[in-house]
């Protein structure tokens, strides 16, 4: 499982033109699932996710995650996360997990995410979505489990 953090102070996802999920400060996260992946290794991720450390504190270090900072959590799917690049000049697929599979993961990982108190817009599954955010940072994280 592969989760992409996006610090940011803003983010909204959209499918057909119509606004599906938005947040202001908070994580974006853009989240792959592969075929080894478990629900036992979702909510490990969503733990890792509500508690890492990556806001600043009075000091401007990275000290704060992002409930004490009072944010929200915008969770977008992305398989292509999971592309296998090492050959050629095309990505392969084969490594992310079933349509099927992904998506009950996806909704999971959004499920634990709300568990914790946090409000968790997310986008539409499978769809073909717009993507906007205001990077701040820029703090870009890759988590993996």
């Amino acid at each position: 499982m592969i989760a992409l953090l996006q610090r940011v102070s803003e983010a909204s996802v959209r499918v057909e033109n119509e606004l599906v999920g938005d947040i202001s400060q908070g994580l974006l996260v853009l989240l792959a699932i592969e075929p080894d992946d478990t629900q036992a290794k979702a909510k490990r991720l969503a733990e890792r996710v509500a508690g890492y450390r990556i806001f600043e504190d009075e000091n401007g270090k990275m000290n704060l995650n992002v409930k004490q900072v009072g944010g929200d959590i915008l969770v977008v799917s992305q398989f292509t996360l999971a592309a296998d690049t090492s050959k050629g000049l095309r990505p392969s697929f084969t490594s992310a997990a079933s349509p099927d599979m992904s998506k009950d993961l996806y909704q999971y990982f959004a499920t634990q995410l709300r568990s914790f108190g946090f409000t968790v817009p997310t986008g539409i599954f499978g769809a073909d979505m717009k993507v906007s955010l205001i990077n701040d940072g820029p703090v870009t994280i890759n988590l993996q489990i």
